[in-house]
């Protein structure tokens, strides 16, 4: 790892809530830093679609200005009432319990996390969400090796789709040796 361990406290609180609930898929702290120092450089309004325990956003905060607003939708109401505990003194966080589309009225995005399979799939979609030089994270890629990206002996559409698209930049960054994570920005 060629960062610290520590993680910020609201990181700290979120991860807490992944073990209590058997999350095993929580953010990689190496994901969380590329979060945070993206959220830095950004203004406006963040978005993390797919809370889980938070712990996107909890990344999204410890680098945001703080002037910036971060939205997040979670699905299972249960989780989103619990997560919506552990932001409930930081006026600049908002979890919604719903689907990622409710999330729309907040937009245009300046940075938009991503690390539910389903919802990446909608590039037409999330690319109308974000503002002009705004940045797309798309998280848990497993790890290919050749072009067109193959995973279990298939192409990832998703994968190829989202780096051959000419309304972004993108690049895919090796996270780990098992996982990667895409960073497409709108042209």
């Amino acid at each position: 790892m060629s960062s610290p361990f520590d993680v910020p406290e609201l990181v700290g609180r979120a991860l807490d809530l992944s073990r209590q609930r058997g999350f095993i898929t929580s953010t990689r702290n190496e994901t969380g830093r590329l979060l945070s120092a993206l959220a830095a450089s950004r203004t406006g309004t963040l978005a993390e679609l797919g809370t889980g325990t938070g712990v996107g956003s909890a990344w999204l905060a410890s680098g945001a200005a703080k002037d910036a607003r971060i939205v997040s939708a979670e699905l299972d109401p249960s989780l989103a009432e619990d997560v919506q505990k552990i932001f409930a003194d930081v006026d600049s966080i908002d979890i919604t319990s719903g689907d990622w589309r409710t999330l729309e009225q907040h937009a245009p995005f300046s940075l938009i996390f991503v690390d539910v399979r389903e919802v990446m799939a909608e590039i037409d979609h999330l690319a109308d969400l974000l503002e002009p030089g705004g940045i797309a994270v798309l998280d848990d890629f497993t790890v290919s090796a050749h072009w067109p990206p193959i995973v279990d002996g298939q192409v990832d559409s998703v994968r190829e789709q989202w780096l051959t698209d000419e309304r972004f930049v993108a690049v895919e960054m090796l996270i780990d040796a098992d996982a990667s994570l895409v960073i497409a920005t709108r042209r």
